[in-house]
């Protein structure tokens, strides 16, 4: 996939890396499912750590069953500070009695190993749900992890966080804030279980900017409202879900304090990252084997276009109709009437296009004549867009899903083995 720019930006190399003073980690320390042999090499145990302390801000799943993790982070950054992530993959630390105690040990052992706080830490888990996490893998494969640190490590760290992905997911881009060049990367584990309020999905970004815990805060409660929680694979909203953003102020930019030009700089670089990883996240959708993109246009707010466009990529039949390259519109009229926002479906137009053209499916409510060839032509390629007009206003909104296939029954018919 090839990434979209938005404004000011410059892709570099390097994710989670690419800013100045992070380094990272990633090991296979031996996690696995309950009465589950090993078998595999892939790593399962990442580190990511900045060289001093950083301003912290992060954003978590909205399911009332939160795993573990994510009450022990709570309490880490509640200060707006941190320093290092440990994350593990295979075992979600969730619904379990001890699992707030195991995700302690996991900042603590961290902590000890990196000589610092074990409040700095944040921590992180994702896997099968409701299984005991063993800490003596972790506890093992510490000194390995830390020890191995390098400013190059993004890649190890990026294997360790995946599960049912079958693509890594990381980007960096280089912006400039009041005349200093910074630059910000980010990693994204997420497949299935994807749902918008926090697609399912670990992800960790990092910056050089210098920027305040406040704005940061305030910067991804923006921009994840308009990436992340826009995208769906299948409905289901994680335990796990958590996205955090570590600023080191490395770059040397002054302090960014307000909402003023610098800001919007930092949002849109943010923003870059984060639509970015939600279009890989998309692309990704367990058995997908096609990236939808639904733009809505003409909607009297962003708010109206949003729910259109999610009732679109959420729906089961849109979704096997995409899959079987089958232009039935009458599927995404249905769709879009059925969603919870006031317009007329009399204004509604329909078109469908992707790299291998564009055609009107429908027009003021009504399905058009078109030629069936050209639209199973524009269908067979990787990436479809749906535009959809409700009107003559001014709000707007994207929201990226998937096909469904398959697949995606097979993947999740023995997620545990």
């Amino acid at each position: 996939m090839e990434f979209r720019k938005i404004g000011s930006v410059k892709f570099i190399e390097g994710g989670v890396c690419a800013a100045g003073g992070f380094r990272a980690n990633g090991i296979q320390c031996g996690l696995t499912h309950e009465g589950a042999a090993l078998t595999t090499k892939k790593n399962d145990l990442a580190l990511i750590v900045a060289d001093d302390e950083c301003t912290a801000a992060a954003v978590y799943t909205t399911n009332k069953v939160k795993g573990a993790p994510i009450i022990v982070t709570k309490q880490h950054i509640k200060d707006g500070r941190a320093r290092a992530v440990i994350v593990n993959s295979v075992n979600a630390n969730t619904c379990n009695p001890d699992g707030i105690e195991k995700a302690q040990a996991m900042c603590r052992l961290a902590a000890k190993a990196l000589k610092i706080k074990e409040d700095d830490v944040i921590v992180a888990s994702t896997g099968v749900i409701g299984q005991v996490l063993p800490i003596e893998p972790i506890e093992k494969g510490m000194p390995e992890l830390a020890e191995g640190l390098s400013y190059d490590g993004n890649s190890r760290a990026l294997e360790a966080i995946m599960t049912t992905d079958t693509m890594p997911k990381e980007i960096a881009v280089e912006f400039v804030l009041g005349g200093q060049v910074c630059k910000m990367g980010g990693m994204l584990k997420g497949s299935g279980m994807i749902h918008p309020n926090m697609a399912t999905t670990l992800t960790f970004i990092t910056t050089d900017a210098d920027i305040s815990p406040e704005l940061l805060q305030r910067a991804l409660d923006d921009t994840v409202k308009v990436t992340l929680n826009r995208v769906s694979v299948d409905g289901d909203t994680s335990t796990n879900d958590m996205v955090c953003v570590l600023a080191s102020g490395k770059a040397g930019n002054k302090t960014v304090k307000k909402e003023d030009e610098d800001f919007e700089a930092f949002e849109n670089a943010l923003y870059n990252i984060m639509m970015n990883l939600a279009r890989m996240m998309a692309r990704d959708g367990e058995g997908a084997t096609k990236l939808v993109e639904c733009v809505c246009t003409g909607a009297d707010s962003d708010k109206t276009a949003e729910i259109v466009a999610k009732s679109v990529i959420t729906s089961n039949l849109f979704k096997a109709m995409i899959f079987g390259q089958d232009a039935n519109a009458g599927r995404i009229y249905c769709a879009v009437g059925y969603a919870q926002a006031d317009f007329d479906i009399e204004d509604v137009d329909i078109d469908v296009s992707s790299p291998a053209g564009k055609i009107a499916l429908g027009r003021q409510g009504n399905v058009v004549r078109f030629s069936e060839e050209d639209a199973a032509r524009i269908l067979e390629e990787e990436e479809i867009q749906i535009n959809i007009s409700l009107g003559d206003g001014t709000g707007s909104a994207v929201a990226w899903g998937c096909d469904l296939t398959y697949d995606y029954v097979k993947i999740n018919g023995d997620y545990r083995s």
